[in-house]
């Protein structure tokens, strides 16, 4: 008798251990299924000769955590897409002489949870640019405001940036300098897409008339370049 109470307690206890298990798995799936959009904190590295760029270059080959097809480079800039704050506090600390920027606070946030069709690419492209607001305070407070405002004011933006697929659009300050992240399903073109932001939407250009007054190339563009594009390192 006493031998089935412990077989039946036996069985119980897994049972019930089971069920917990389940229970946690469950809530666990839930709650990633629910989290947001992952927001990438961005390391910009300037530079100022060949010799810390080979530095910095056999740096980023030597880290085995470091995903070079995360870096990108423009002129005498490194940036580290996802880089992370203790890239930054590294970088910062053995590069002194380089000036070394954190972007990890978007201001402004696209995902494609606002779109009708909510489907989102497995992989993702991450097409990186930068620009300058022009150095007016004021303007640069308008500037903020359109954004803080647009999905309410300029619905037809976000329907642009849905109807071209992306699946996020994340544009972070640090300065007056702009860092803009523009992700779209990988293999395919920003050339392609793009052009369906506005297809239809004139609003869309409207609103890329407005801010062209608000922004400025970053030193070292050409006269009358604003937003430059940084490519991938590893190609």
């Amino acid at each position: 008798m006493s031998i089935d109470r412990n077989h039946n307690y036996f069985i119980f206890s897994y049972i019930s251990i089971l069920l917990i298990v389940t229970a946690l798995l469950c809530g666990s799936l839930k709650s990633k299924a629910s989290q947001p959009f992952k927001k990438p904190t961005i390391v910009e590295i300037v530079y100022s000769n060949n010799k810390e760029r080979e530095n910095l270059r056999t740096f980023f080959f030597a880290q085995g955590m470091l995903d070079m097809d995360h870096v990108y480079e423009w002129k005498n800039h490194f940036v580290l897409y996802d880089g992370g704050k203790l890239w930054y506090d590294v970088i910062k600390s053995k590069f002194t002489t380089c000036k070394v920027k954190l972007y990890d606070k978007p201001f402004y946030d696209f995902e494609r949870s606002r779109c009708s069709d909510q489907k989102v690419a497995k992989h993702w492209d991450n097409i990186i640019l930068t620009a300058n607001l022009v150095a007016d305070p004021k303007k640069e407070k308008e500037y903020l405001e359109y954004h803080r405002t647009q999905f309410e004011k300029w619905p037809e933006v976000s329907q642009g940036f849905c109807n071209a697929n992306f699946q996020q659009l994340l544009v972070f300050k640090n300065g007056r300098q702009l860092m803009l992240i523009i992700s779209i399903p990988k293999g395919e073109s920003l050339d392609k897409l793009n052009p369906l932001t506005t297809k239809n939407n004139p609003r869309v250009d409207e609103w890329n008339k407005i801010m062209a007054k608000y922004q400025e190339g970053i030193e070292g563009t050409k006269p009358g370049e604003t937003w430059v594009f940084l490519k991938q390192y590893s190609k």
